[in-house]
């Protein structure tokens, strides 16, 4: 218990994970965005905005995140002079935030694209019947039928997203849970044991409410067919 205090008096570990909360916030809402117009284009009728989505998918699913991380700084910050602030912290963490929501998007579009499987073709063909065109039919009779049926695929999605927080350490995020947690390990590698603990049981308590969360909605929202 005396090992929990001091850690928790020594370090700010709450902040630190408030930094990967707010981490995954934003690069949900941005990913959720990105992943919405990727999965249009990949059940549009023209051939080329589905290859091209397709073609995003399949690079960013099978990218180590950790690559695109290293190269949001090494790459779009130090070659391509990408900023967003003067502020370094500020800086490296828009950056995370990028990397992040260009990831995940990927993940987005398939958990909606799974969700669209499940929205009958009838209703499509119903929609082209009654003359509405392409995005009509999709942002008024698909897509509101596809985050119904998408809700659990997206809730694990939220969740691999809260745990892949961690890799902005590789984006020079030095205030994050992972940066705080190498820290304390080097300067108290002899209560190692209570600072795995530390973080482990954090990703714990904020991960099981996300779980339950997605099981509620999935079975409030899904569509009965």
């Amino acid at each position: 218990m005396d090992s929990f205090l001091m850690l928790f008096s020594e370090y700010d570990v709450l902040h630190a994970f408030l930094v990967n909360i707010e981490l995954t916030l934003w690069s949900a809402l941005f990913s959720m965005l990105l992943g919405t117009v990727l999965v249009m284009m990949r059940i549009s009728p023209i051939s080329s905005l589905r290859a091209v989505a397709g073609g995003y998918v399949e690079f960013f699913k099978n990218m180590p995140l950790t690559i695109i991380m290293v190269f949001m700084v090494l790459g779009a910050f130090a070659q391509l002079k990408l900023s967003f602030s003067d502020v370094f912290a500020t800086n490296f963490f828009w950056l995370a935030v990028c990397g992040l929501s260009l990831y995940t998007a990927a993940f987005v579009c398939e958990s909606l694209r799974s969700g669209i499987n499940t929205v009958p073709l009838g209703q499509a063909e119903a929609a082209r019947a009654l003359g509405l065109n392409f995005m009509q039919s999709a942002t008024q009779i698909i897509l509101p039928q596809a985050f119904r049926g998408s809700v659990a695929p997206l809730g694990n999605t939220l969740i691999a997203l809260l745990k892949n927080s961690t890799v902005a350490a590789a984006a020079s995020v030095s205030t994050e849970t992972s940066s705080l947690m190498s820290e304390m390990i080097e300067y108290h590698p002899d209560v190692i044991v209570s600072i795995f603990l530390i973080f482990a049981f954090g990703y714990v308590i904020l991960i099981i409410p996300i779980g339950m969360l997605t099981t509620y909605l999935s079975n409030k929202l899904a569509v009965r067919r």
